[in-house]
């Protein structure tokens, strides 16, 4: 078990939607303190929670933050973009891309000597799209696949130096980047319970609401999955 209570936790994209739900969620756990990254101005009743400016997609500001946070035990990849789109524009695909990979991998190196030291865990917060992509936001699809191959390579490679590594397969959730989908969308705050109770059970591939649970044994009994923990044990060998 992996107990949230006293550990410090950092959320990107921490002030709205599953990102403040995973906020919320983390102080209900009693976490010690909680960083919430956000590209804007940002303040919270609780003590616990210091405001983070922290643009992902910006080098020179995610490497500040990173100085100004002295310890650090569960970093939640959290923030990200969906647009709609169809493929034709290349600037929409590097758009996703900048944000939904590169983003994760730059918060990921910055705050890595932290969690190194802690032998904390990572959160990528990916989707179900990182499975089967979304014709609607395909260029979403693509970097999410991407991020989720981000998130196996991550867990493999830092498993030595203790650190866990988690994939969220986050199915249609009630945010604002969800509102013009007519479709059944699980509430932010059941997922952020669901992640944590992921992590906390340190389940490597975390399927938090009623849609991504139907993907959930395909995947885990997959020749797939068979093969990266393959891979894993051959890494440790």
């Amino acid at each position: 078990m992996t107990e949230i209570t006293g550990k410090i936790v950092l959320i990107t994209g921490a002030n709205r939607g599953i990102g403040r739900a995973l906020l919320e969620e983390a102080l209900q756990r009693g976490a010690q303190q909680v960083y919430a990254g956000t590209r804007g101005s940002f303040t919270h009743p609780d003590k616990r929670v210091t405001p983070l400016l922290l643009d992902i997609t910006d080098e020179a500001q995610t490497q500040q933050a990173a100085q100004a946070v002295p310890a650090l035990d569960i970093l939640i990849n959290n923030a990200g973009v969906a647009l709609p789109d169809d493929l034709t524009d290349p600037a929409v695909l590097e758009r996703h891309l900048t944000v939904n990979l590169f983003g994760y991998h730059r918060v990921t190196q910055a705050f890595l000597p932290l969690l190194t030291r802690s032998r904390g865990a990572i959160v990528n917060n990916l989707s179900t799209a990182s499975l089967v992509p979304l014709t609607v936001v395909p260029a979403y699809s693509v970097s999410k696949a991407a991020a989720f191959s981000l998130t196996q390579s991550q867990r493999i490679l830092l498993a030595d130096q203790g650190v866990r590594v988690h994939a969220v397969f986050t199915g249609p959730t009630d945010t604002d980047m969800n509102r013009g989908f007519d479709i059944p969308k699980t509430p932010p705050e059941s997922v952020a319970r669901a992640i944590f109770d992921g992590v906390e059970n340190q389940e490597e591939d975390i399927f938090p609401d009623p849609m991504s649970q139907t993907l959930a044994p395909g995947w885990r009994n997959s020749p797939a999955k068979a093969q990266e923990r393959e891979h894993a044990a051959a890494e440790r060998s």
